[in-house]
């Protein structure tokens, strides 16, 4: 029996079946459910669909591997990527439960071997790709076989409202309709409002069905910094990280592989993935993130959904990605284990107007405006004074408290200044100039600033010309780009990054609306400091003498089993291992991720390794 009995339950939530904590101890190692997991194992095991909004590292996959063990059949589970198949089936066959994949990667021998074992009864689950799923073959195979349960992972896909919209996905109804009577449920971890009302409509569930935790990841600190020096600036953030496991998000495939060599270069162990490298290429350094220590993945959105490597410590942005859900989802990829992570990204208005200029070669899509507005949110989030998680959940329609207490701006609370004779001052220069210049020329007119091009075009004559020399150029870049943020300026992207005025800008103009501003914080110039390679952290407790232990016996492993180190065991289990330190099976037993099936693969070797310790 579970240690923990379910809490209250949320209506509509059910209680789990003795049968399912069994599972949950025996074959998971886990004492205990995590709030809302028991309630939705128990629909799903009683045979009730739905559809679950919860973080990243929140547990959505137990909510239907679980179900699958209990219920008689085969669970079908369909994902949109091979990697985040394989390593959950890998994962499961190390717990000792029959899971297996179909996707592209099988030769045809072994497609038939999974497909027998279907038929026959033999596997508890099979993850299936969209495309496979929806082919006439195997469509017509569905009514032969006894299903416990249909799930839907990054249900988010199915949605064009959504951030990773696969249109494929878009027929998984026709699924729901050949397999009456099956319970059905969706997983995502990102999904706004109207992300969730269309996979709800696109599955048939009701609205009943429909669950979110929400989307905090307490563990994960936030933190922006303004685009000054980008390389000197990632590599002082891969000093604080040295030996961790990172993802570098760069926007285009020349960046990427630029970053990844000069890391390299730096001794940084660094690969480079996007979508114009070899397939094999970018298999194999897909492989050796997942399955090596401390490597950094310099990558374009192309290393995307199903990375499902839980000590992947940073994710960091040296561009702003497109969206809250894209800028959700792929800083989700770190601290999937609970432990500490950080969420680090540059910021500049330059990349902005790049972002929008790329959006607006589709002019004609019907989403450029969603798109668009989805930008402005992600502006919006970089220059807040606010708490960023704050932020970030409200997009989201989470409330959060005022102060989080882990990202930057809650850590060194911003400053705030009257900007409104600035913002008159620069708004008149943008009036005078016919609204047909950029940032650079009209910061040049104000500081009265006489260049080349601003005596060609008469504007040293302005009344506006030298108005506020008094400022920097680097706080009038700030001016500019706040206000452009907020909705005071816009960008005419197609008239070379023209600054424009909009209608919010007039009654600054007329002196009946003040303008709060930001004060930029500028952190001090750091040297580079020595890179710390894995080798010269040295051990300072007997606990972290036993991890370092425990974890080379797990690399080991993993390396005979050429599977990644996680899903021997994570290293959270590892940690509680080495704290706990286990001297019998039966204790060893007790520790949280350690179930039968593993204590019988691996529990003499670890308890051996603990012994010489």
């Amino acid at each position: 029996m579970p240690d923990t009995l379910p809490s209250d339950l949320a209506p509509g939530l059910v209680a789990p079946p003795p049968e399912a904590f069994d599972v949950l101890r025996r074959v998971f190692g886990f004492r205990s459910f995590r709030p809302t997991q028991d309630g939705i194992v128990g629909r799903l095991v009683a045979g009730h669909d739905a559809a679950l909004v919860m973080p990243t590292g929140g547990g959505k996959s137990l909510c239907y591997q679980i179900p699958a063990l209990v219920r008689p059949g085969t669970a079908l589970v369909v994902s949109p990527l091979i990697a985040l198949m394989q390593d959950q089936v890998e994962a499961l066959r190390q717990l000792g439960v029959a899971a297996a994949f179909l996707n592209s990667t099988l030769g045809e021998a072994e497609q038939r071997r999974i497909l027998a074992k279907l038929h026959a009864g033999e596997l508890d689950l099979l993850y299936v790709a969209p495309e496979r799923l929806l082919s006439e073959s195997f469509l017509d195979r569905l009514s032969s076989i006894s299903w416990s349960l249909l799930a839907v992972d990054e249900a988010h896909c199915i949605s064009q409202w959504g951030h990773d919209f696969r249109p494929e996905y878009r027929d998984l109804g026709r699924i729901r309709e050949r397999l009456p009577g099956v319970p059905c449920l969706a997983v995502t971890a990102t999904a706004d409002a109207p992300t969730q009302r269309d996979i709800l409509r696109q599955l048939d569930l009701p609205d009943e069905a429909l669950f979110v935790t929400g989307f905090d990841r307490p563990n994960i600190r936030y933190r922006v910094d303004l685009s000054d020096e980008p390389k000197n600036q990632l590599l002082a953030f891969l000093d604080d990280h040295a030996g961790e496991a990172g993802i570098v998000y760069c926007l285009s495939r020349d960046k990427t592989e630029k970053t990844a060599a000069m890391l390299v270069e730096r001794g940084i162990p660094a690969l480079p993935y996007h979508a114009g490298l070899p397939a094999k290429t970018r298999a194999d350094h897909q492989q050796r993130f997942l399955r090596d220590e401390g490597v950094v993945m310099v990558a374009t959105i192309a290393f995307g959904m199903g990375i499902d490597k839980p000590n992947v410590r940073f994710v960091a942005h040296l561009d702003v990605p497109k969206s809250p859900e894209a800028y959700y989802q792929e800083t989700g990829r770190a601290g999937r284990d609970g432990e500490p992570a950080e969420a680090w990204m540059l910021y500049s208005l330059a990349a902005v107007v790049q972002q929008r200029r790329m959006m607006d070669k589709d002019g004609g899509s019907a989403n450029v405006w969603v798109e668009r507005r989805k930008l402005d949110a992600m502006v919006g989030y970089c220059e807040t004074a606010q708490c960023r998680r704050r932020v970030l959940l409200g997009y989201f329609g989470q409330d959060a408290p005022e102060a989080c207490g882990n990202c930057d701006t809650c850590l060194n609370p911003v400053a705030t200044w009257d900007a409104t004779r600035e913002a008159q001052m620069l708004f008149s220069a943008v009036v005078r100039t016919g609204q047909r210049f950029g940032a650079a020329h009209l910061i040049a007119v104000v500081r009265g600033e006489a260049t080349d091009k601003v005596k060609k075009f008469g504007h040293d004559r302005l009344p506006t010309f030298g108005v506020g020399a008094g400022r920097p150029e680097q706080d009038w870049r700030s001016v500019v780009r706040q206000l452009t943020a907020a909705g005071f300026l816009e960008v005419d992207v197609e008239g070379y990054g023209a600054l424009r005025l909009t209608d919010a800008a007039t009654p600054i103009l007329k002196g009946d609306e003040t303008v709060l501003l930001r004060v930029d914080p500028h952190p001090p110039k750091r040297g580079r400091a020595k890179r710390v390679v894995k080798a010269d952290i040295v051990p300072t407790s007997d606990g972290d003498r036993r991890f370092a232990l425990l974890r080379d016996v797990r690399l080991r492993l993993a390396k005979e089993q050429g599977v990644p180190p996680y899903v021997i065991f994570s290293d959270k289990t590892l940690r509680e291992m080495a704290e706990t330190a286990p001297t019998t099976r039966e204790a060893l037993l007790t520790v949280t991720g350690v179930g039968e099936a593993k204590l019988d693969r691996y529990g003499d070797v670890f308890l051996e390794a603990l012994r010489a310790a």
